[in-house]
């Protein structure tokens, strides 16, 4: 069975990681909804923009995975680099793509979860007053429009490194986002808070970079599988990480990253036939 969970919010969940700071994850279980179809996932997986990167979404599959040894994980990205609250109101673009995605995804899946992260662009002086109701709005809207009233909702609290420097350092009201993200989790039945301390940045000042966008994604499965906010890092942010890079590569993902190689000019058509050879010997 395909479990599919949509991927919702502004850049740190659409992710801007640099790719080439983290190992890649390449699982055939995982899969990505692209151009109406099923692909193998592979990063940048929301790509909103042509700097996207890492985001959360890779680790926190490979975890669900760890614990549905029979099932493949579907990863609906609709993520918008920027976008604020009002962006997401239930009569905008963003929502409605969002939810006519979703539901193109449940004719032959099933919905599990929605991950959410947004909010720096709200963090700035003067748009925080009324966070709390829109997002409810939102968010409750989600449930509704997917007719999912006890879907799993799975939010992110926003870094500790904003307010500080770059682009980062406008976002001087984090804390009472994350306060207001955290009172929706512990108001709504199913939902549950991520937190985002101690995760580390890109020069930018604003986004998570690659490494703790691996490690975030563990935590908001530990929230998704444990069914309880997770107010502090988890004990044990490296040794999982370690386990899916480590893991042996099927023969189609070994097919798929000599395809890939070759498509990308790394290595020449000769390389690719003796690769081949390797990956289905005679």
């Amino acid at each position: 069975m395909k479990h599919v969970f949509l991927l919702i919010g502004q850049s740190n969940m659409a992710g801007r990681g640099f790719i080439n700071d983290v190992p890649k994850i390449t699982n055939e279980r995982i899969h990505m909804l692209r151009n109406g179809r099923w692909q193998m996932m592979a990063e940048p997986l929301n790509y909103d923009r042509s700097v996207a990167g890492v985001g959360l979404a890779g680790s926190f599959s490979e975890a669900w995975l760890s614990k549905n040894a029979e099932d493949t994980i579907g990863l609906i990205p609709c993520a918008e680099g920027g976008s604020s609250i009002d962006e997401w109101a239930p009569d905008g673009l963003l929502f409605r793509h969002a939810v006519a995605q979703t539901r193109f995804a449940m004719e032959n899946s099933t919905l599990s979860g929605i991950l959410w992260h947004q909010g720096e662009s709200d963090s700035v002086v003067g748009r925080t007053a009324d966070y709390y109701a829109k997002l409810a709005t939102v968010l409750d809207a989600f449930r509704t429009a997917l007719d999912a009233p006890t879907l799993p909702l799975i939010i992110g609290g926003l870094p500790d490194f904003l307010g500080k420097t770059a682009f980062g350092l406008m976002c001087t009201e984090y804390q009472l986002i994350n306060a207001d993200l955290q009172k929706y989790a512990d108001r709504h039945e199913n939902t549950y808070f991520v937190t985002a301390d101690e995760l580390t940045v890109n020069p930018d000042g604003i986004h998570i970079d690659a490494l703790s966008q691996r490690r975030f994604g563990l935590r908001y499965f530990a929230a998704f599988e444990q069914k309880t906010n997770q107010l502090t890092p988890l004990k044990d942010e490296t040794t999982p990480l370690n386990t899916f890079a480590e893991r042996p590569l099927t023969q189609g993902e070994k097919m798929y990253l000599a395809s890939e190689a070759m498509a990308m000019g790394t290595i020449n058509y000769e390389t690719f036939t003796s690769r081949l050879a390797e990956i289905y010997p005679r």
